[in-house]
Order: structure tokens, then C-alpha cells, then sequence
């Protein structure tokens, strides 16, 4: 029924052609070629809505669908030239065995944090293991915009933090990414004002900043926002005791580095547990900072005077790793992945183990191999250390292919199962309603052309080409490209047909 179930209706036509149409729980039409959404208007029950579905015309209703003779237009192209719009392409074919070794590159979610505590005291500051990728660029153009140096040879990026700047974090550069909203907590405790945009970054749902502002308040910060800024002002920020009504890790990454120059003793319960919370905590306390507990549920910040700069080594991506684990999955083979770290994706090589992939631990990261199908698991996204969310759209590729049904859901950010209708596309039998998807593996998938969401579901879509008969065609690249240093190179290494391809 039309209502909050998501319901696929369809028509026999000429010789074993299948038309099928997508309504939404909005009364939205999703054409099956990835054409433009069309909403039903005012009485949407005897509403006939046009839509076109390759080269036939479909009027639907509330209650059926009926084909009409059409002239004979052209489908959508599916060229590298009609998904471009001037920007590169990735282009996947059917692949595998994949056989050999691949490194991962330092955090993404991490190094984003290190740099915005940079801001926490003038120097110079030296982060080694740092991806070359457009988010760490983007992070340092918002730091010089604020008047520091940033200068990146290899995987070492250095920052001179000067003794005056401007304490603002202006729409062009915030908007790009949501993580810069990170500023916040150690341009207060320095410079006792801040003036941050509110920020922008994926889209794969609402994700509010409540709980950031709130434990600033906490603090002592009052807060004013016009003009699409925050604006914060405090004398001085003052410890206190802060729960978290979810571990959100913004929220404890910000308040972590607010509270390290707080007056007195700052206790963030419910706090994040995440790696790359442990990772910041070592890098403030190489600068001078007391933190305590960071990894568990409670941090203790002891508030200190003065700082000094450090330098630090960024511990590598486990999203990364995780990526190429599900390349393996979905193509077959072995491989090992140098700079992994298991003890930070247990409960990932748990979940793919009883999928029925081989893991190991190495000297230096993790060797795994995959027999030529997986089984289907069910799957929910929680919190460090459960499953990361960052995780789902990968393991959502996998499942498609996996034996078996497996229920994925999402317990962390509603809304980020958008990139579902393109799997879909390339023929995934999902159905996504609310937090949850039901996954019902198919024998392989079919090439495609599709387009990237945000980083990791783009990153899904290129692993997911590997199980696709033909050619798969992932457009928007750039948001791969915010993410991951190689994702094309690394893949080819192994033994995978993939490139980037330019656009017009």
C-alpha cells in the first residue's frame, strides 16, 4: 500500500519487458533509470503523473500503472560523458581474484580533529601519516583562512599556528565539510570567542549540533546564532560535569578540546569511545593537555595553563581497511592490507568471519581471503565498539551478493540509506524503510551507470562494480576523493579493472 511502506509496482509489456516504479512514502514516483523525482500534487489518489521510464511512458496512480506508446526517445546515456558534468569518473568492471597487498593511509576522521587542536596554542606542529585527500586539504585552507601556515609533502603535514588570528570559520569552507564544526571547542578556549558557519558536509541526514553547543554551555559559553553563524563568547570556560545524551563523537571531540584549557576539571560521561577519540586525547597530551580515560565512556579533562606544540603520527583508517576487505568480499581472492589495525575493527572482521571471510592478524596489519560467495548476516549499527555507520554502506554492497537475506539497521544517523536506489540500479534486491533494509542477495549484480552519494556509499558503489557483470560507472568521484588517498590505485594493485576516467 501507498502510505510509509515503499512499494514497487510493475507492467508486463511486448516481449518479457518489465517496467517497474517506485513509490516513496512521500507519494514520489522513482523512475527505475534514475530519472527526476515526481510528486504526486493535491488528490494524489486520482492523480496521473508522467513519468519517463527509458523510452516508455508510465501514468501512474495511487492504485496502479499503465504503459502508453511513446515515440521512440532514447533511454538516459549511460556514457562517462552524460554522468560527468566536467569532473572524473570511475569506472568499474567485473573483477576478481584480487591477490596482493595494499597500505592504508592515516585517518581521515582523525587527522581532521588533530588539526583543529592545533588551534589550541601557537608553534609549529609536525602530524606525519596524514592521507593526501580533499577533506585534509579543505581543513587546512579553513586554518590558513584563520591565519595559519599548512604545508603537506608526502604523508607529513606541517601547521604554523601564529600568535594572532581570526577566530572564524566562514560558509564557504564549513559547508564543504560538517567535521569543521570541530573548531569550535579550541578557538573558545584560546581565544574565549568564536564565529563558526553551521555546517554543512554529507548528506545522508540530520545530524544536529545540539549537544556540542549544549556542553559549551555547560561551560560558561553563551551562544547567538544570525545570519547562519554561531556565535560563542565566554570570559574564560569553567570544568563542570557534561553527559552526553548519545556518545556523539563531535560532541566529545569538542568538549574534549575546550576542557583542555579550561579553569578546573571537566568530566565528559557517555563520551565516545571511539579510536579516533583516543588518538586526539594522545595528541593534547603530548602538547601539555591531562586527559584521562579517553577510549571509555568517562573522560577526565584537567584544565591546564599553557600548552606547546607536538608532533604525532595519525593512526591509519579502519573505514579504509574495511573498504578493501569488502572489495574482497564481493570479488573473491586474498589479500593483505599493511597499516590495518584489528584491535580497532573487531567488530567488523567478526561480522565478515561469519560471512564466511578468513582473517587474520600480520606483523603489520591483516591478511584475509574470501571464498567465491558469502552468507547473509544480520547487521546493526551502534556506537563504538559496535558496528561503525560508516561501516553499513560497504557491508549493504556485500550483502547484495551474500546468500541469504540480511536485515541491516541503522541505529546512529536516520536518512542514510540514500544510496540504496543505486544499488538497486545495478541490480540489488533491497527494500529500505525507516532505520532498517532488508538485503536479499542476488547470484551477481549488473553494471550501471550511478552516482556517489557522500564518501563511503560512493566508495560501496565502486566495490560493489566488482560483483557487477559489464560496465559500472560511479559519477560525483570528488566525494571518494574527500576520503581516501588512492581508492582507484589500490584497488588496481590487487587485481582489480578499475580507473578514473576524465569528464567533459
Amino acid at each position: 500500500m501507498l502510505g510509509h511502506d515503499v512499494v514497487t509496482r510493475g507492467a508486463q509489456i511486448g516481449e518479457g519487458v518489465v517496467v517497474k516504479v517506485m513509490f516513496d512514502d512521500q507519494g514520489a514516483v522513482r523512475p527505475t533509470h534514475g530519472l527526476s523525482t515526481v510528486r504526486f500534487g493535491a488528490g494524489r489518489a486520482a492523480a496521473r503523473v508522467p513519468v519517463w521510464v527509458g523510452c516508455l511512458l508510465v501514468r501512474a496512480t495511487a492504485q496502479h500503472t499503465e504503459v502508453v506508446a511513446t515515440p521512440p526517445l532514447s533511454p538516459p546515456s549511460s556514457s562517462v560523458d552524460s554522468l560527468s558534468d566536467g569532473e572524473p569518473v570511475i569506472r568499474v568492471q567485473q573483477s576478481g581474484p584480487l591477490d596482493g597487498t595494499v597500505r592504508v593511509a592515516g585517518a581521515k576522521n582523525s587527522v581532521l580533529k588533530i588539526m583543529a587542536a592545533s588551534l589550541l596554542w601557537p608553534g609549529r606542529y609536525t602530524l606525519r601519516n596524514v592521507p593526501r585527500i580533499a577533506d585534509v586539504r579543505w581543513m587546512g585552507e579553513l586554518l590558513e583562512r584563520m591565519g595559519a601556515t599548512t604545508t603537506q609533502e608526502g604523508d607529513v603535514l606541517t601547521i604554523d599556528v601564529p600568535e594572532e588570528m581570526t577566530p572564524e570559520a566562514p560558509y564557504d569552507l564549513v559547508e564543504r565539510m560538517r567535521a569543521s564544526i570541530v573548531v569550535l571547542g579550541p578557538l573558545l578556549a584560546r581565544f574565549g570567542e568564536a564565529r563558526v558557519s553551521v555546517p554543512g558536509g554529507d548528506d545522508f541526514g540530520h545530524r544536529p549540533i545540539d549537544m556540542h553547543l549544549r556542553g559549551l554551555e555547560e561551560m560558561g559559553v553563551s551562544f547567538t546564532t544570525s545570519h547562519g553563524y554561531i556565535e560563542g563568547r565566554v570570559e574564560r570556560l569553567l570544568g563542570t560535569k557534561v553527559l552526553l545524551e548519545f556518545p556523539s563523537v563531535g560532541a566529545t571531540e569538542n568538549l574534549l578540546m575546550a576542557a583542555v584549557m579550561a579553569k578546573g576539571t571537566t568530566v565528559i560521561d557517555n563520551a565516545a569511545r571511539e579510536p579516533e577519540i583516543t588518538d586526539l586525547a594522545d595528541f593534547v597530551n603530548a602538547m601539555g593537555a591531562e586527559v584521562q580515560g579517553a577510549g571509555t565512556s568517562t573522560i577526565t579533562v584537567h584544565g591546564v595553563e599553557r600548552l606547546r606544540p607536538a608532533e604525532h603520527t595519525v593512526i591509519s583508517d579502519r573505514i579504509e581497511a574495511a573498504t578493501y576487505l569488502v572489495g574482497l568480499g564481493l570479488a573473491g581472492g586474498e589479500a593483505t592490507i599493511d597499516g590495518a589495525r584489528p584491535d580497532h575493527m573487531e567488530m567488523l572482521v567478526e561480522k565478515l568471519t561469519d560471512m564466511g571471510m578468513r582473517i587474520t592478524a600480520t606483523a603489520d596489519g591483516l591478511w584475509a581471503a574470501a571464498p567465491a560467495r558469502l552468507r547473509s548476516v544480520d547487521l546493526s549499527t551502534l556506537p563504538y565498539p559496535g558496528l561503525a555507520t560508516d561501516y553499513k554502506p560497504l557491508l549493504v554492497a556485500l550483502l547484495t551478493t551474500a546468500d541469504g537475506v540480511g536485515i541491516v539497521t541503522e541505529n546512529v544517523f536516520a536518512g542514510r540509506f540514500r544510496y540504496v536506489d543505486e544499488l538497486v540500479r545495478m541490480g540489488a534486491d533491497i527494500r529500505a524503510e525507516g532505520h532498517h533494509a532488508v538485503v536479499r542477495g542476488v547470484e551477481v549484480l549488473s553494471g550501471a551507470p550511478v552516482r556517489a552519494p557522500d564518501i563511503r556509499a560512493g566508495a560501496a558503489l565502486v566495490v560493489a562494480g566488482l560483483a557487477a557483470e559489464g560496465e559500472t560507472l560511479v559519477s560525483a568521484a570528488h566525494h571518494v576523493d574527500r576520503g581516501y588517498q588512492d581508492l582507484v590505485g589500490n584497488l588496481a594493485r590487487l587485481g582489480a579493472r578499475v580507473e578514473l576516467v576524465a569528464g567533459t
